[in-house]
């Protein structure tokens, strides 16, 4: 399975991991955040969603920064 694209604590540093990381990092209780990475069109088509992820579209970043955490592991992912 391939990896995802991560953003650690330092913002200029985003690493891959492997979706067994991720699990074992949430099973561990770090602070995981999934980011839909998804444009608007994209999402609304979309016959799922990760529960709790934030949508941020890549046309509308700065529009969303508030709502990214600013610590913790953050995992977009995009279909």
């Amino acid at each position: 399975m391939p990896g995802m694209c991560v953003a650690s604590d330092s913002v200029m540093d985003p690493q891959r991991i492997a979706p067994d990381e991720v699990k074992r990092r949430m099973d561990s209780g770090e602070a995981v955040v999934f980011l839909d990475a998804r444009s608007a069109e994209a999402h609304d088509k979309a016959d799922s969603q990760i529960p709790g992820s934030i949508h941020v579209p890549p046309d509308d970043v700065e529009s969303h920064l508030d709502d990214i955490p600013k610590r913790g592991l953050i995992v977009p992912y995009c279909t």
